[in-house]
């Protein structure tokens, strides 16, 4: 199962072989300046495992973005489940190298997220997991409809900000 392409992404699953584009990504001080750290080869590593694992469990995790115009790779965009004040929530999660961000490339990619999340899986309430001080990953969340839903903290007692989208869930009555 994968997000439908947009106009200027495409989505494929992560495999050993994104192995350099990854580590540049999870690696780059910029994309992971909301993180602890940026993340070392061998976490990178560890990040398509996890993410081949959501894969075979969930049927999702987060996939590669490339351009449509030309391949190039921007980063990854999905779903995955985390826990928030000890409920687990499927989250929308997105990173994109330095040389694509401010083009709205998140925002498109989150959005074609958000559509399979309340479509083909069937989800009612889908979050964004944003460090406080992001503006940017805080600014997708909302371009993509969410709104604040909590600010609490993460399970290593990190300030975070949950954006949550909750659809209706339509009562079926009886004739």
């Amino acid at each position: 199962m994968l997000p439908e392409p947009t106009e200027r992404l495409t989505f494929r699953r992560m495999t050993g072989a994104d192995l350099e584009a990854m580590a540049e990504l999870l690696g780059n001080p910029d994309v992971m300046r909301y993180y602890p750290r940026p993340k070392s080869r061998a976490e990178a590593q560890a990040w398509i495992d996890w993410n081949l694992a959501n894969y075979a469990n969930d049927g999702f995790g987060l996939w590669v973005l490339h351009t449509t115009s030309d391949g190039s790779f921007v980063g990854d965009c999905g779903l995955t489940w985390q826990e928030v004040d000890g409920r687990r929530v499927l989250e929308i999660g997105y990173h994109v190298l330095p040389a694509h961000q401010g083009k709205g490339y998140a925002t498109e990619a989150a959005r074609a997220c958000l559509d399979l999340a309340l479509g083909p899986i069937g989800a009612t309430h889908v979050t964004a997991i944003v460090n406080p001080d992001n503006l940017p990953s805080r600014r997708v969340a909302e371009h993509v409809g969410m709104n604040v839903e909590t600010m609490t903290l993460d399970r290593d007692g990190r300030p975070i900000v949950v954006y949550a989208l909750q659809r209706p869930v339509r009562s079926v009555s009886g004739s």
